[in-house]
């Protein structure tokens, strides 16, 4: 098993930030695309060699974001129409998200297995998370679902503080 750990920097205007190992060194590049449609990051290895892509689409009634890992469609991460409390639903093909997404303390499951889980760490500057992969095959897809959540919810956060 591997921990990597993921934390933003809160006023970053590229929206790059590092992903390390527990060793604190770095593994993954994840840079945001500022002011440019359709909303996007990559992640790229030390080697940059982009591992995974993550797109908005442009154009929806409700946000929904594209998640590629290593060249293949793998996922998508769509707004739910409610009322109250925002919910989003993943589609993916034999990958499931247990547990409560939204405040990013959850367990990752392929075909009904454990392959990672994810868990906000509480009191630090920026939004921080470790990151466990179970299984080494599972790590971009594990990453790049942290990222994609993690920007749905900034994409909630600024259209809730607009709407007031």
């Amino acid at each position: 098993m591997r921990t990597l750990y993921m934390k933003q920097k809160v006023f970053s205007l590229r929206g790059r930030f590092t992903i390390k190992d527990a060793d604190g060194h770095d593994l993954y590049f994840v840079e945001g695309s500022f002011m440019k449609f359709p909303k996007s990051f990559t992640i790229n290895d030390v080697s940059d060699q982009t591992v995974a892509i993550i797109t908005k689409k442009v154009f929806s009634f409700l946000p929904q974001f594209f998640v590629e890992v290593d060249g293949r469609d793998m996922l998508t991460i769509s707004k739910e129409f409610t009322f109250f409390k925002p919910r989003y639903a993943i589609d993916a093909a034999g990958v499931d998200v247990q547990g409560d997404w939204w405040d990013m303390d959850f367990e990752v499951t392929k075909n009904g297995r454990s392959v990672g889980s994810v868990q906000k760490k509480w009191f630090t500057w920026g939004d921080s998370y470790e990151i466990r992969v179970e299984e080494s095959e599972m790590e971009h897809l594990l990453i790049a679902i942290v990222v994609a959540i993690d920007c749905a919810k900034a994409d909630q956060a600024a259209a809730s503080s607009a709407a007031t």
